[in-house]
């Protein structure tokens, strides 16, 4: 014999009589106090008026004791308060008060309970089916025909009990449509999440191929020209030949990091983008193969050793670009790299002197480095500034806070 059913059954029991109740609603107006305020203020006086209408029924048709009327009203209107945020609750309340709300009935009466009560237990019945599960409705469905069998007329019993059926079913069938279009809502998020994501996953292939494709050519086609130029030209001296060396492995490093680029740009996961990064410990390096390409350089490291890694990585790259800035620009010209710590900053200030001239193809075309140096400065909350100096050098620097990062990594 399959168990489950019976303990699943066992279950609904336990939770429709003893067990914890269901999640309360979000107030309708949680986002306008004053209405609902407003709103709070009119339920009360209503559930007052209610109880006073009840009050007066019981002892003027009942001809009930005042303290028993008075019980029976609160017993009547009680549950109105909890159905929106303790729906179990509220028809426990009822159902004790539709057992007890039959005193001094006259047997006749369709109804055992005052028209207020009446009122409330149909209330009660519609939106707790819209609230609970199926299996704890039926013990409620159960439960709250104890009293009908009990307490109605015969003649009427099948009549109520039809009602009380339809109504359980008409809310069981409002919380199905309601979790229906509730499911349907998320999945078409889920789906709009989905093609935006495809689109961009989209977008990111189509430009690692065309990076790929053309500017990675051109690096590797640099790469061998400067391997293969001192034995392709005569009487290569030797700094020349250093000077290919050097630009041979500049470019092999950009085709490293531009292969990482591109694995970054065509992984669907995070996965790809978990290669190392470089840090603020690889500045010199930074420096020394600027050296190597012929710039004049001058390093001034007073950066802390324990730097959280998005500031030395924000602070690599200022340098790194401003570094390249300077060979474009101003080539020749000497060029000086500052790092110095501050109240909690990060001072990154690339400066060079006077002199020196731009790359030809430079010249009318200002490039994004700047931009990418200032997204990266406000990125972290920092602020960047670039321009001429009055020795009519130029200089970018960026200042990066860096105590807040440390303080909540």
């Amino acid at each position: 014999m399959d168990r489950s059913p019976v303990r699943t059954a066992v279950a609904a029991l336990r939770r429709a009589v003893v067990g914890p109740d269901y999640p309360a609603l979000r107030p309708p107006l949680r986002h306008r106090p004053r209405a609902a305020a407003v709103a709070r203020t009119v339920g009360l006086l209503a559930l007052i008026g209610l109880a006073l209408v009840t009050v007066a029924f019981l002892l003027d048709e009942r001809k009930l004791p005042v303290a028993t009327a008075w019980l029976i009203a609160i017993l009547t209107v009680a549950p109105l308060p909890l159905l929106w945020t303790r729906p179990l609750w509220a028809w426990r309340v009822m159902f004790v008060g539709q057992l007890f709300g039959t005193f001094n009935r006259e047997s006749t009466q369709a109804w055992p309970w005052n028209p207020t009560q009446v009122l409330v237990i149909l209330v009660v019945l519609i939106v707790v089916a819209a609230r609970v599960d199926r299996a704890v409705l039926v013990w409620i469905g159960l439960f709250s025909l104890i009293p009908v069998w009990i307490f109605v007329p015969p003649a009427n019993q099948v009549a109520i009990i039809l009602l009380f059926v339809v109504l359980l079913i008409v809310g069981d069938l409002v919380r199905h449509n309601t979790h229906a279009r509730r499911a349907l809502a998320e999945q078409a998020e889920l789906s709009e999440l989905e093609k935006a994501r495809r689109a961009v996953l989209e977008e990111r292939t189509r430009i690692a191929r065309e990076m790929h494709d053309v500017v990675a050519h051109h690096m590797s086609m640099i790469a061998v020209q400067a391997e293969t130029a001192p034995y392709r030209l005569d009487a290569v001296p030797g700094p020349a030949r250093d000077e290919f060396a050097a630009i041979a492995d500049s470019a092999r490093a950009a085709l490293t990091d531009m292969r990482r680029l591109l694995g970054v740009l065509r992984s669907d996961t995070e996965q790809a983008g978990t290669a190392p990064q470089p840090d603020l410990p690889e500045l010199p390096a930074l420096v020394a193969a600027a050296r190597r390409a012929g710039m004049t350089v001058t390093l001034d490291d007073g950066a802390p050793a324990d730097l959280p890694a998005p500031v030395g990585l924000a602070a690599y790259r200022i340098a790194q670009e401003g570094l390249a800035n300077a060979a474009r620009h101003a080539a020749g010209a000497a060029v000086r790299v500052t790092l110095r710590a501050h109240d909690g900053r990060l001072t990154v200030r690339v400066s060079n002197a006077a002199g020196g001239a731009p790359a030809a193809a430079e010249r009318a075309d200002g490039g994004h480095g700047l931009t990418g140096m200032r997204e990266r400065a406000v990125a972290l909350g920092g602020t960047f500034t670039a321009g001429p100096l009055d020795d009519g050098g130029y200089a970018v620097e960026a200042v990066l806070p860096y105590a807040d990062e440390e303080e909540t990594s």
